[in-house]
């Protein structure tokens, strides 16, 4: 796996806490709960991948807390801000059937009944209920849930298979 592939975005720096280098998270995984589950996270600078292990970590609404390993200050939470946070993939445990959603970004939508291609997803939106897949086509960008009732499977490696109804892609 290239180094570029070997590590996921897991969170945004957005602002400090307290006094003492501490930092407040949007983290960007399933769940926070999902963030406080890694020992380690690495910052991206001039071109390598830097780690910094995880000292602790709180859930305050829907962001997270967290104190990094070499993160001491005032000054040096400061100057992390709006820096991602990045986590080794082998860092998460994956169901069967799960993946990264930075997998999926790029691979193609496809009619599950006759293979047609339909354009490749480019973004996915999240407002509570579900994901939304969000399609180029040759019409424009269209949106799909992703739910059951339109997603029949997800193949990493081929693309996502879909049921549609009239008007939903095309």
């Amino acid at each position: 796996m290239s180094e570029e592939r070997k590590y996921i975005e897991c969170a945004k720096i957005i602002n400090t806490h307290g006094c003492h280098g501490g930092l407040k998270l949007e983290p960007w995984c399933n769940s926070p709960e999902d963030f406080t589950e890694l020992k380690r996270v690495f910052l991206f600078d001039n071109g390598k991948y830097i780690e910094r292990k995880i000292k602790k970590t709180s859930i305050f609404k829907q962001f997270i807390i967290a104190e990094l390993d070499g993160v001491t200050d005032m000054d040096n939470a400061i100057a992390l801000k709006n820096k991602i946070l990045y986590a080794n993939r082998d860092d998460f445990s994956l169901e069967e059937g799960e993946f990264f959603i930075a997998d999926i970004i790029g691979i193609n939508v496809i009619d599950a009944e006759n293979g047609m291609i339909y354009g490749k997803i480019t973004d996915i939106i999240n407002r509570g209920a579900s994901d939304i897949y969000v399609v180029a086509t040759e019409n424009g960008e269209r949106m799909i849930p992703a739910v059951d009732e339109f997603i029949v499977r997800t193949d990493i490696n081929s693309g996502v298979y879909v049921n549609t109804i009239p008007g939903l892609l095309d």
